[in-house]
């Protein structure tokens, strides 16, 4: 399969399963960096932890692999969306939902792309679709920052009082 395809897969995928379940981007673009903190910093304690039990580990995980950094990767960003489904409502805010959808795209192909199995990452590296996007990856990341905090700050609750009515029973 051609890299460029499997890059626009990594990007795209998310991109259109955020807006189909209506979910919150800009909160899953925000569990997405906790993971990128997740990798830099946790990942090498959960292998040597593993490494204590290397006979009771599944096959397919061990110290060599990126299966943990993966895994801390996309885990809080599977568990925010499964917890905001169906929390972005109406046309106007779905539109808006789909810059930070976009950000979570392309900054998850830029965090995962390099972890993956090595023929598949050496693949999509050596591609020119991942040179631009590396190229532009400051850009990404700023603008889908920013454009996350603004989406945020939109949708804060008003602070006006309502008048209510008491009526006594």
């Amino acid at each position: 399969m051609n890299a460029e395809y499997v890059l626009a897969g990594i990007v795209l995928i998310p991109v259109v399963i955020l807006l189909l379940l209506r979910i919150n981007a800009a909160i899953v673009f925000l569990s997405l960096c906790l993971g990128d903190v997740l990798v830099q910093f946790v990942s090498p304690d959960a292998n040597q932890f593993l490494a204590l039990f290397s006979a009771h580990v599944p096959k397919g995980i061990d110290n060599g692999n990126n299966t943990i950094k993966i895994l801390l990767l996309v885990l809080p960003v599977i568990l925010t969306a499964i917890f905001m489904i169906k929390t972005v409502s109406g046309y106007p805010k779905l539109i808006l939902n789909l810059l930070p959808a976009l950000g979570v795209g392309l900054l998850g192909g830029l965090l995962i792309t390099p972890l993956l199995p090595s023929s598949l990452s050496h693949n999509i590296i050596d591609s020119s679709l991942w040179t631009q996007l590396q190229q532009t990856q400051d850009v990404i990341v700023s603008v889908s920052a920013v454009v996350c905090l603004v989406v945020l700050w939109l949708q804060r609750p008003k602070t006006g009082h309502k008048k209510t009515k008491h009526t006594k029973h």
